[in-house]
């Protein structure tokens, strides 16, 4: 059995990482609201338990996981710790003694709580002492109806308020404005401005590298030379090769020696990574492993679809598929400036194609869209438990080389 669910960050003020939301389905055929909201929680919490940790799926960050009245009364939030899930009580569940009586004693212990979509009731304000986030639903939300939630919530500063479905970075910075402290939505993962700037001697480098190893047959020379070339490209490959994830016997000493160990296929992630991470250093740090989870997962995928795709290739153009969000610019002025194989550039801008498809499937589980996911699936000859596994290997694949890199 997989995890059949979907991660969606949460972001705080700096667009740090703060959470993960868990979207979750019994299957990718079962759409929701089709399954019953109690047996998806409570799947959801078996899987966690008894198949994949939570902690493992969310990179040791918090897990907002949605429950309803019925499985808050059958204790299942205490079966994970406080320090992985935030409990997100469900729009659907109305407010009434029971369900308060359940809050105050899941504060005692030490559970932070979420209200989902929140509708302003004054019944809410008997909650409010136990209550530690407020999720705002920022396209159905009036905005007089934040001002009087932030009048009622006032005496208890606890309360954090959290605007989801932000989907600009206009939209961000008017919450922001309001007082939300936590962010929800995809503003992170588009242009944040449309401008035009050059790429720095280091920056071009890791191009230059990107093309090199994009050949079939790798030149060591060229690429040694140009790796000599650059002290902190060179200085991040040793420390990179050196890292616990190879968990090498004897340190790597020399650039030569990094390369040969690494091998042509660690070398092209290395580098599509250090460019993705590098190009932009202020864009935040989920961006880029939403990028690296998609790289990896549309390496994974190449040898799944008919007929299969060059991993290498793939792995690049998943990587390349958030480009424009993390340079802030148009995508085929920076595409432009780059030094890779038209059949990468060609997937980026015309959108069509396997590899192009497998980059929309990703696209569709990132988001939970699950009757487009199936869709897409079927169109492509997929196995639903597959591109699951292939998704779950790429999360934890990306929080992995996150950590390596800090």
């Amino acid at each position: 059995m997989y995890f059949y669910a979907a991660r969606q960050p949460i972001l705080d003020k700096e667009k740090n990482l703060f959470a993960y939301e868990l979207l979750f389905r019994d299957s990718i055929i079962n759409v929701f609201p089709d399954i019953d909201a109690d047996e998806a929680t409570t799947k959801m919490i078996e899987a966690s338990n008894f198949n994949l940790g939570i902690s493992e799926f969310t990179g040791n960050k918090p897990a907002f996981i949605n429950f309803t009245l019925e499985t808050l009364i059958q204790g299942y939030p205490e079966t994970l710790s406080p320090e992985e899930v935030v409990v997100e009580i469900l729009e659907t569940v109305k407010p009434g003694k029971k369900l308060l009586a359940i809050c105050k004693d899941l504060n005692e212990k030490g559970y932070t709580i979420a209200l989902d979509d929140y509708i302003h009731q004054t019944v809410w304000q008997h909650f409010y002492p136990f209550i530690h986030i407020i999720k705002i639903d920022w396209q159905d939300t009036s905005l007089e109806m934040i001002k009087a939630v932030k009048v009622a919530i006032a005496e208890y500063p606890h309360i954090k308020l959290l605007a989801e479905k932000v989907e600009t970075y206009e939209e961000y910075n008017q919450a922001l404005e309001l007082g939300f402290e936590l962010f929800q939505g995809f503003f992170f993962a588009k242009p944040e401005m449309v401008k035009t700037k050059s790429l720095s001697p280091s920056q071009m480098a890791m191009a230059e590298l990107l093309y090199e190893t994009s050949k079939k047959d790798l030149d060591l020379a060229s690429i040694t030379s140009v790796f000599e070339r650059d002290v902190t490209l060179s200085y991040k490959l040793l420390r990179y090769a050196n890292s616990a994830i190879f968990k090498r016997r004897s340190e790597i000493s020399t650039i030569k020696q990094a390369l040969v160990i690494l091998g042509s296929a660690e070398l092209k992630r290395f580098l599509g990574l250090m460019f993705a991470s590098n190009v932009n250093p202020e864009k935040p740090s989920e961006l880029i492993n939403s990028a690296m989870a998609r790289a990896k997962f549309c390496e994974l995928m190449s040898s799944e679809v008919n007929p299969p795709l060059d991993n290498s290739i793939a792995f690049l153009t998943g990587l390349l598929s958030l480009i424009d969000a993390i340079v802030d610019e148009d995508l085929q002025s920076i595409l432009a400036k780059l030094p890779l194989a038209q059949e990468i550039k060609d997937t980026l801008l015309t959108r069509k194609g396997a590899l192009a498809s497998l980059i929309m499937l990703v696209e569709f589980i990132e988001r939970a869209e699950w009757s487009k996911t199936t869709t897409l699936m079927e169109s492509l000859s997929l196995e639903k438990d597959i591109a699951v596994k292939h998704y779950n290997e790429a999360i934890s694949w990306s929080d992995e080389q996150s950590n390596a890199a800090n």
